[in-house]
């Protein structure tokens, strides 16, 4: 199995599909995509198996498809469907924008997904748009209706944002108590285009996590294959509650994951500087063997954790890596 210089090991793999994102969310593209001019084009099909078939035989059993927005790709259908095949891949997972949810979703679970994460900054109409750029609140909603009639887990992520969706917290556990959903509560991470943002809206985290457990919240154990959330479970509650704390003391201690961008760079840390390209390796399934022995070898230049206490960043916004 994929082990780093610190025993950490590595079963989820996050792979970008492509950068490109029609939203333009505050926190992300508030300007939407204009730093991808002469941007290399994403990975082929052909690549992306080269690519999971080495990193399935190293241990990797998740694989979630991520973007910017992945259902911009027009195969994407076909996508989850050969990543579902691929021997050794347990989950396939999604995580979307939702706005083709209420087309496709029903596609999507046919072709093997097996998680959907669905961003939701807020279950206002009027504040969902102020925040994404774009109209599309009850779209969205009926997508995630059709969605939860289906057997698989979904999720519903949320930024929250001091002093823009903060209010709306009671509206989301409500959602939890009478739907069999995974509320995922984000703490706004900084980066390179949005300081001035961050600096404004930024909302900690843990005094959620105390009011939960005064609450009668428990923690749940996560699995080895589990995302970064912390995650709580309640007696009347169908759903669950799951948080992202960045600047927890012990965040990077439990990483087990690895992400690959849209155009085949191979990043350890979500905030890390440094991308290694794994392209020229993934032309042909011959290229399996060199290329795990990449993997290895830059696995151990990955660091023992971040540095955002330090204020020290690289990444200019999420869009560009799947978050």
């Amino acid at each position: 199995m994929l082990a780093d210089s610190f025993n950490r090991r590595f079963s989820y793999l996050r792979l970008s599909l492509t950068s490109l994102c029609n939203f333009r969310c505050q926190y992300c593209l508030p300007n939407g995509n204009v730093f991808l001019a002469g941007c290399k084009s994403p990975l082929t099909q052909d690549e992306i198996v080269n690519l999971l078939v080495a990193f399935a035989e190293l241990g990797i059993v998740k694989v979630r498809l991520t973007g910017g927005e992945p259902a911009l790709r027009s195969d994407l259908i076909d996508l989850i469907r050969t990543v579902s095949q691929i021997d050794g891949i347990k989950k396939t997972a999604l995580t979307t924008n939702g706005f083709r949810l209420k087309r496709d979703v029903f596609d999507y679970r046919q072709a093997g997904l097996n998680c959907i994460n669905l961003s939701v900054d807020s279950l206002n109409r009027k504040r969902f748009a102020q925040i994404t750029g774009q109209d599309r609140f009850c779209e969205l909603m009926d997508g995630l209706e059709k969605a939860l009639a289906l057997d698989w887990e979904v999720k519903i992520n949320t930024v929250l944002l001091k002093g823009i969706n903060d209010d709306e917290l009671e509206a989301f556990l409500d959602f939890a108590k009478s739907n069999s959903v995974g509320l995922r509560f984000i703490e706004l991470m900084p980066t390179k285009d949005n300081p001035r943002f961050f600096a404004e809206h930024h909302f900690d985290l843990r005094g959620l996590r105390n009011r939960l457990l005064a609450n009668g919240w428990t923690a749940r154990a996560n699995t080895a294959d589990s995302g970064p959330a912390e995650n709580f479970v309640h007696s009347n509650f169908r759903g669950t509650v799951g948080l992202i704390r960045p600047y927890s003391t012990d965040f990077c201690g439990s990483c087990n994951r690895l992400r690959v961008s849209s155009v085949g760079e191979l990043k350890l840390c979500l905030f890390g500087e440094k991308n290694y390209s794994l392209r020229s390796l993934l032309q042909a399934p011959s290229q399996k063997e060199e290329l795990q022995e990449t993997i290895c070898r830059m696995l151990r230049l990955k660091a023992p954790a971040h540095q955002l206490h330090e204020g020290i960043y690289e990444t200019r916004n999420f869009a560009t890596i799947g978050g």
